[in-house]
């Protein structure tokens, strides 16, 4: 690894002769102390500041798929740009450990999306050279304390390789806004880790609401999303928080397979597992509280089963969807269960000792194992003792903590959106509540109902948002809903934001009415979040925060695609 300007010579053929070369005399990446100056014949340019892990604890990668989009996006913008066609890309980073591993993690990932590149052959330019003596800092579970397991840069590399081999990524038909609206808790925080079969979701309540910051959903706030996405099945993996006769009576299918926060499961639940996802009709949908430890567990074995991933490759796979995925005990299980699973795959495949018997009207069976088989009923049937305990109610666990967590990076966005929101020239800025402006009385007719609102008791809030589509994308009457991650011939692309998008809202003593200017498209989960707020059934009162409904990205798709 070279020392780039600190030690090792600081000139320009320093660097590139130290540097690991990516695309011959034309694309390198290099370690560097000191930030480099682009010259005449290089351009240098560095990741670290711009795309920034969310850490729970002490882990810190890999960047999730809009990142690797974004990345790969953006060097590909450079390396077609007329005016770098005659300089050499330097990708830099810093000696941070950390941000190194991401940093060659991006790095290797466009060698494979778009080198068509094995992962070893990514790989092998990062640590040749004097880079062998660097070697770079191994990923790590979101848990408290010391790593029980090290998941490494080649690991990473490995997971996406296979997820694409597989096809659950599409770079070309990737949809980023989708991906980075769905992925935020005001929205339902769900990922697609299997397109178009299994879902990771945070954990539905019994009502939507805001409890310490924390932006909750009851189950109806899914429906419309899971009916489109043709979601059938839903798997609870934590106590009973919401009553599962919601889900049923909207049609679906619901299974509840309880096991603690942060343990593993059983043979026998995991087994359960494997068959409710094998026979339902359409996608499953699995949660836990968090949606990432015990949620992330039961779906990489179904991916070890059937796709024949390693315990290392599932886990990559899965905290590249959904960070923080697999936790402690966890990661050293689907270690272990590697063998099994694998060879319930190859029996699976193989159809010579397993029967499958479909019964949606009643409970399943299926025959496993060898001679004696063991059969075990597929359904709300508890058949391990293991089923039958419960969290205590008032027990913090640890989907608890990471689901606080979460509601911090909320408050802290928050904070940064309000520092860079300017104030409105015909409201006074009150800076003590964030989205929050106070004016003596209406002057101007507004969307809201304000009868019996008295001008002391009113605040106004606006989250602008921006008003021009792109030109190049189709009327918004002709979009279709799609997954995140499709195939091309299903795809249309479509603007998702309408024009003149705001919110506004009065706050009284007594509770919040919140009306959106106009319709949106994508029939997001929090619309019906905050319909349930406008109804008066939010336990919200004047102190609280409003969430924007649309604080997701709102560029145009042509921002970061060829269209």
């Amino acid at each position: 690894m070279t020392d780039g300007n600190g030690g090792g010579g600081n000139s320009e053929t320093d660097i590139i002769g130290s540097a690991s070369e990516i695309i011959k005399d034309r694309f390198y990446f290099a370690t560097l102390r000191v930030r480099p100056k682009s010259t005449a014949r290089t351009h240098y340019f560095s990741i670290d500041d711009e795309f920034i892990y969310e850490n729970f604890y002490s882990d810190f990668g890999p960047l999730n798929l809009a990142v690797v989009y974004q990345y790969c996006t953006k060097l590909n913008k450079k390396l077609n740009s007329p005016s770098l066609a005659h300089k050499r890309i330097i990708h830099y980073t810093k000696f941070e450990p950390k941000k190194r591993a991401n940093a060659a993690f991006l790095v290797a990932v466009y060698s494979i999306i778009h080198l068509k590149r094995t992962p070893e052959e990514a790989y092998k330019p990062l640590i040749s050279g004097i880079n062998s003596a660097h070697p770079f800092l191994p990923f790590r579970d979101a848990s408290l304390g010391s790593s029980s397991y090290n998941l490494t840069l080649l690991d990473t590399l490995q997971g996406l390789h296979k997820a694409i081999l597989h096809g659950f990524f599409d770079f070309e038909n990737f949809d980023l806004d989708e991906y980075e609206h769905y992925e935020k808790v005001e929205n339902g925080d769900l990922n697609w880790i299997v397109p178009r079969k299994l879902l990771a979701f945070s954990g539905p309540h019994s009502k939507s609401k805001i409890e310490n910051g924390y932006p909750l959903h009851a189950p109806e706030a899914y429906f419309t999303y899971f009916r489109k996405r043709n979601v059938t099945t839903i798997v609870r993996l934590n106590r009973k928080i919401y009553d599962a006769k919601r889900f049923l009576d909207a049609g679906f299918e619901h299974y509840d397979l309880f096991f603690s926060d942060g343990s593993t499961p059983s043979d026998a639940i995991t087994l359960k597992f494997l068959a409710i996802v094998e026979q339902a009709k359409g996608a499953v949908a699995v949660h836990c509280k968090a949606g990432l430890g015990r949620t992330g567990t039961l779906i990489g074995a179904y991916l070890m089963k059937h796709h024949k991933f390693t315990a290392a490759e599932v886990i990559a796979w899965l905290r590249i969807c959904r960070p923080g995925s697999v936790i402690g005990p966890q990661q050293n299980y689907l270690e272990e269960k590697q063998a099994w699973l694998w060879s319930l795959g190859d029996t699976y495949r193989s159809r010579e000792r397993t029967r499958y018997i479909t019964g949606y009207a009643g409970p399943s069976t299926m025959d496993i194992g060898n001679s004696s088989s063991h059969r075990y009923l597929v359904g709300n049937v508890v058949g391990d003792n293991n089923n039958i305990e419960e969290e205590n109610e008032d027990e913090i666990t640890q989907g608890d903590r990471l689901n606080e967590i979460k509601a911090r990076r909320i408050q802290q966005q928050q904070q940064q959106q309000q520092q860079q929101q300017q104030p409105h020239p015909n409201l006074m800025y009150d800076p003590s509540t964030p989205f929050q402006h106070v004016r003596p009385a209406i002057t101007a007719p507004v969307n809201i109902p304000v009868q019996d609102l008295s001008s002391a008791g009113l605040r106004h809030f606006y989250t602008p948002i921006a008003a021009a589509p792109s030109s190049a994308l189709l009327s918004a009457a002709t979009r279709k809903p799609r997954s995140y991650i499709s195939s091309a011939a299903s795809m249309m692309k479509t603007p998702i934001y309408p024009t003149g998008r705001y919110l506004t809202a009065a706050v009284n003593n007594t509770g919040a009415t919140l009306t959106i200017s106009d319709s949106d498209n994508r029939e997001q989960v929090s619309g019906v979040f905050f319909r349930a707020i406008q109804r008066g059934k939010s336990t919200m009162g004047s102190n609280a925060s409003i969430i924007p409904t649309h604080s997701y990205y709102t560029r145009s798709k042509s921002s970061y695609s060829k269209y």
